[in-house]
């Protein structure tokens, strides 16, 4: 394996599994954009927050998502990849989940000692797969995207590993 600086995670799907019904999330979004007059009838939670940031309501929409994040993550399930830590190296997360569910999962599973920085989707002005909020978690962690890895099991997480300049690993091929 490479030597590398610094490790960043996602969160779910990665080290943890939120216990998180998403469909309930998104009836929750959807009902706050009917409320506006909206049709979602088509949209995903993404396409909802775009269509929640554009009409003013990305504050109530994120407030929705996040208590349904805080409350699934309190009962999260560990990961495999989970065992990993710790590491030689300082280790960050970077997530589409918010900042506090993903700190109450690393505490429940005693990961929080191992993790030096937390970047979650309202840490920071953008979200994944734009580079931002993992260029701020490499940041935080006082490393190089160079010489820094991102493990993630999505699209998004490999596209923004690449747009930052970090090498990217499935977390499927890390455990």
């Amino acid at each position: 394996m490479t030597e590398y600086d610094a490790i960043v995670y996602d969160l779910d799907g990665t080290l943890v599994r939120l216990d998180v019904d998403w469909a309930d999330v998104a009836e929750r979004c959807a009902a706050i954009l009917r409320a506006r007059g909206h049709d979602v009838s088509d949209a995903n939670i993404w396409d909802m927050r775009e269509l929640a940031a554009a009409d003013g309501l990305l504050d109530r929409v994120d407030g929705a998502i996040a208590e349904f994040e805080r409350e699934g993550a309190r009962s999260a399930g560990r990961l495999a990849l989970a065992e990993d830590l710790p590491h030689s190296v300082p280790v960050g997360v970077c997530s589409l989940n918010c900042e506090a569910s993903c700190r109450i999962a690393l505490e429940l599973h005693g990961l929080d000692g191992h993790v030096d920085a937390v970047v979650g989707r309202d840490s920071h002005e953008t979200v994944k797969p734009d580079p931002g909020p993992l260029l701020h978690a490499v940041e935080l962690l006082g490393a190089d995207p160079a010489r820094s890895l991102f493990v993630g099991d999505s699209e998004s997480d490999r596209e923004a590993a690449r747009a930052a300049g970090l090498d990217f690993q499935w977390v499927e091929d890390r455990v």
